[in-house]
């Protein structure tokens, strides 16, 4: 295997696992070198977002989920299977600012309104670089191609992930509910 182009984490929600094998089939086709994260409860999902189960050198990070009104949804769990101290419930900008640590990194959030600004800004201030996501409810299949495309624009064509959200949204008008989120501090430093 020659040196992947790139390093990225899928971390995938529940209900989420078809279009998590879409992307890592087609993301290693193109080189990336992709790891899995299959998110069976909250405390999964933590693991990720703190740092502690990443590996080193990711890129970025695609969250594939399945959300609502900003929020990321989680699995539920019987009330004796939560671990103590594990939270119940969906994954907000609170959630976010409570357990993620995540300096430098680009992350996706591609999900029905994962590009809400207050998620958004969460990211940001746990320090994503850039944070991309919906602000609205996209189809399924556009949610995919936006994402393929966006990796597709930078891996094959050298595109910064700025230039590559361009050439994504530049597909039609329905991609036009994702954002791109910029953690400006970060960028006066770098």
């Amino acid at each position: 295997m020659s040196k992947p182009v790139m390093n990225v984490a899928l971390v995938c929600g529940p209900d989420c696992d078809m279009e998590t094998q879409a992307l890592r089939a087609s993301l290693e086709y193109f080189g990336a070198r992709v790891f899995p994260y299959w998110i069976g409860r909250p405390n999964d999902f933590i693991s990720v977002l703190s740092g502690e189960d990443i590996y080193p050198d990711t890129d970025m990070i695609v969250l594939c989920f399945h959300g609502d009104e900003g929020k990321l949804l989680m699995p539920e769990l019987g009330e004796d299977v939560y671990e103590p101290g594990e939270p119940a419930g969906d994954f907000g900008s609170d959630e976010i600012l409570r357990f993620a640590k995540l300096e430098g990194k680009v992350v996706i959030g591609n999900g029905c309104t994962l590009g809400d600004p207050v998620l958004a800004q969460a990211f940001l201030d746990r320090g994503c670089r850039l944070y991309i996501g919906p602000n609205d409810y996209p189809d399924g299949n556009a949610a995919l191609l936006f994402v393929l495309r966006l990796f597709y624009e930078i891996i094959q064509n050298g595109k910064s992930t700025e230039e590559a959200y361009q050439a994504a949204l530049s597909m039609g008008n329905e991609f036009s509910m994702y954002h791109l989120y910029e953690n400006s501090h970060l960028l006066e430093q770098g």
